[in-house]
């Protein structure tokens, strides 16, 4: 007799199916893929033995997966190969008056012709008269790979392309409009701005209505996020479910003017669903909502069929829906955000309900409404660990303030001036409104945004705490075995990670094109140069102080190597970090210390000597680095900054001090540099160099890496692995790069490209 197998445990085989492509190093080959395909059907043959039909599903979902992830690396590859690719294109990214856009994003729909299914986007500049979103042009354009930097605690720009399917970034040859009319969703978009015009929180307005976040500053992300209410300025399920509700309230007015007989809950929920898929359409289809239409449509289909389902196995179905519309989405933080979200309402309501007398009069909502706070504060903290390395006290009372404010306010007077922009004055009014009301919610959030504690991932294990509590809670464990929940506290209070076996380590942190090397023992660290500096932020604020933070090491000296941007522009951020970091440099710069040929001195066991420069300078150049040699009595490195050939020369005269284990390559794999006499002296086992992918300068060069590996010294570069650690023990060392070791993962390679320099 065959076995039926549930819808439940098919969703469950789906979506465990999928999950292998989170940590997979590399994709699997076609053969092996065809291989599980066909112990599949042997496993769906197999219909009276309860384990075979799942195995089935989730053998076939991963091969689906892992199918449509090799689809995008081959629509890559494609792309990526051709010098001048022919495509037709449209715009996605919005046009807004006063916004500058860097890069445009733009959605491939043909390659020569033929049609690209799914679709994917890339980045470009765009020189021309300004883009707005909706106009197709056809393009002819050199392709590159995202490439992003890569190091612990820092964020992962090359999963998010792929979770987003954007992996590209082009370069415009030429371009010529096919139809230069606006679509309608920057028609809508643009009518509103002029509604909005110039009310103070327009950047909040646009991102509310239409989740256009471009004109939100860093600032503002960032008290956002140590306020946590972060997740209010995105197009999220409870704006999409706002804007449902809305519309089935007004058709359920309209229903009493109805005869009886036309008066049922269908029409409403029909009316409801469409004014969701309109809302998502405004949003521009962004992966959220998306999701979030996806997981209302399925609500609505079992409603409207009559179908009584539990809040675990709807929440089941909608993952499993989502993530076969779409298998990348696994990638993506904001999916796991969404599901977890979720997970943990259904959860708290289940598990810490609120006795039944506090639910049935309106009396009782404030309390309601801490409850629901309390519980998503406490179960989201392994999220807030982990994607942004911190979490905050005041999240509760910012949450309690602002939630109900933005949902019950301003969103649905948001609603309503989008419904009224046939009538510009009042549609005008409530965008006044709706300004008011945000103006609101933001009023204490300065004052609580002193709240926020950054964490690493020494105490990533306090985030599961909030689930701990919850289970000891419902099943009484705290009254039946108090020694027993008081023991796991302990250890989670106490809990400390076992020893490194190493005696101290550098790692080179990935920063593009520029340097920041820590040397780090116990805890503490020396941080030689701080990487580039831009208009609006630096290498330091975007990957040093998170990896930093992330390993929670703690930098005493700064040590300058010379003037250039790309090695001291973060700084100034490291200072305002580390106030009590003493800064050594060959700059006559108040407040540093001097980094002068013949000092040295000891810092945790570790013995420091200056090589180079004689003097001191107003401005140091290349030749004029802070050249510092670090040794423990067993191994040695050798930073050389931006030193070139003349600087080598000079070197040469203290021949008897160059020779060391680990070499910094100068000035980022240069043909200036690396001279072969120097590289006789120094004799270093290995060689890592610090250097963006398709720099402007294409370091480093080829012929310079040919030389290192001519003389036997092992070569090793951030553009190739992302962030390089070298761990020095008593007797040996190791070098791991994040990309091969660290954290090796499909996602992180560079498909469709060949060499080191292209």
């Amino acid at each position: 007799m065959a076995i039926r197998i549930s819808i439940d445990t098919a969703a469950m085989a789906t979506v465990l199916g999928m999950l292998p492509l989170l940590f997979l190093a590399q994709l699997p080959s076609p053969l092996l893929l065809v291989v599980l395909v066909g112990l599949a059907l042997l496993l769906w043959r197999q219909t009276r033995r309860k384990w075979c039909q799942p195995l089935f599903w989730l053998l076939m979902s991963f091969v689906f997966a892992v199918l449509s992830a090799n689809n995008v690396v081959k629509q890559m590859t494609l792309l990526a190969s051709s010098h001048d690719a022919e495509v037709i294109v449209s715009v996605s990214s919005v046009k807004l008056e006063g916004l500058e856009i860097p890069k445009t994003l733009l959605r491939i729909e043909q390659i020569k012709g033929h049609r690209l299914l799914p679709a994917i986007f890339f980045t470009a500049n765009w020189r021309g008269e300004a883009l707005c979103a909706g106009q197709r042009l056809a393009m002819k354009v050199r392709f590159r790979p995202i490439h992003s930097s890569l190091n612990e605690g820092g964020f992962d720009g090359q999963r998010w392309a792929f979770a987003n399917r954007q992996p590209l970034s082009g370069y415009i040859q030429s371009a010529q409009f096919i139809d230069k009319r606006c679509g309608w969703r920057q028609w809508v978009i643009s009518w509103a701005d002029e509604r909005i015009g110039t009310l103070p929180h327009r950047d909040i307005l646009l991102a509310l209505a239409f989740g256009e976040r471009a004109l939100i500053s860093n600032e503002t992300r960032e008290l956002f996020i140590k306020t946590g209410i972060a997740h209010l300025m995105a197009i999220s399920g409870l704006h999409i479910s706002m804007s449902a509700i809305l519309l089935w309230g007004l058709v359920r007015l309209m229903q009493y003017l109805m005869p009886a007989r036309y008066i049922g809950h269908r029409l409403p929920l029909l009316i409801s669903g469409f004014a969701m898929l309109v809302y998502v359409w405004l949003a521009g289809a962004q992966p959220p909502a998306l999701r979030t239409a996806i997981a209302l449509s399925l609500w609505l289909v079992l409603r409207l069929r009559g179908f009584t389902c539990s809040s675990w196995q709807i929440l089941l179905w909608c993952m499993c829906l989502i993530l076969v519309s779409d298998p990348l989405a696994v990638l993506s933080d904001s999916f796991w955000l969404s599901v977890l979200a979720v997970a943990a309402l259904i959860f708290w309501f289940e598990w810490v309900p609120l006795p039944q007398r506090f639910t049935l009069s309106w009396f009782w909502a404030p309390l309601r409404w801490l409850h629901i706070q309390l519980g998503m504060t406490l179960l989201l903290m392994p999220l807030q660990f982990g994607l942004f390395h911190g979490i905050t006290w005041t999240s509760l009372p910012a949450n309690l303030w602002a939630v109900p404010i933005i949902s019950l306010l301003s969103v649905p007077l948001i609603l309503l001036a989008l419904m009224f922009s046939f009538a510009p004055v009042l549609s005008s009014f409530l965008w006044y409104l709706a300004d008011i009301t945000v103006a609101w919610a933001l009023w204490p959030l300065p004052w609580l945004e002193v709240g926020w504690l950054q964490v690493g991932v020494t105490v990533m294990q306090f985030s599961v705490l909030g689930w701990l509590a919850v289970v000891c809670w419902r099943f009484y464990w705290w009254h039946s075995f108090p020694v027993g929940c008081l023991a796991v506290l302990l250890c989670c209070l106490l809990w400390r990670e076992r020893q490194q076996d190493y005696r101290w380590r550098v790692d080179m942190i990935d920063v593009g094109h520029g340097l920041a090397v820590l040397i780090e023992r116990k805890g503490k660290a020396v941080i030689y140069d701080s990487g580039d500096a831009w208009e609006k932020s630096s290498a330091a604020e975007r990957f040093i102080m998170p990896y930093l933070r992330w390993r929670q090491v703690v930098v005493e000296q700064i040590i300058i190597s010379h003037s250039h941007r790309d090695h001291i522009g973060g700084l100034a951020a490291l200072q305002a970090l580390f106030p009590q970091a003493s800064v050594r440099s060959p700059l006559t710069h108040q407040g540093h210390f001097s980094c002068i040929q013949g000092q040295h001195w000891q810092w945790s066991g570790l013995h420091f000597q200056v090589l180079w420069p004689p003097q001191q300078k107003e401005h140091a150049n290349n030749n004029d680095s802070c050249i510092v040699r670090v040794d423990d009595g067993r191994h040695s490195i050798l930073l050389t900054g931006d030193l070139e050939q003349r600087g080598e020369q000079e070197l040469l005269k203290q021949r008897a001090l160059l020779s060391a284990t680990l070499l910094q390559v100068p000035h980022h794999g240069s043909k200036t540099s690396s001279s072969p006499p120097f590289l006789r002296a120094v004799a270093p086992k290995l060689a890592v160099a610090s250097a963006s992918r398709y720099n402007t300068w294409r370091l480093p060069a080829e012929k310079i890496i040919k030389r290192y590996r001519e003389n036997n010294i092992t070569w090793r570069d951030t553009a190739q692995s992302g962030q390089l650690s070298v761990l020095f023990f008593n007797n040996s060392w190791q070098v791991k790069g994040f990309r091969e070791q660290l954290m090796p993962r499909w996602y992180h390679r560079r498909f469709g490209v060949e060499g080191d320099n292209e």
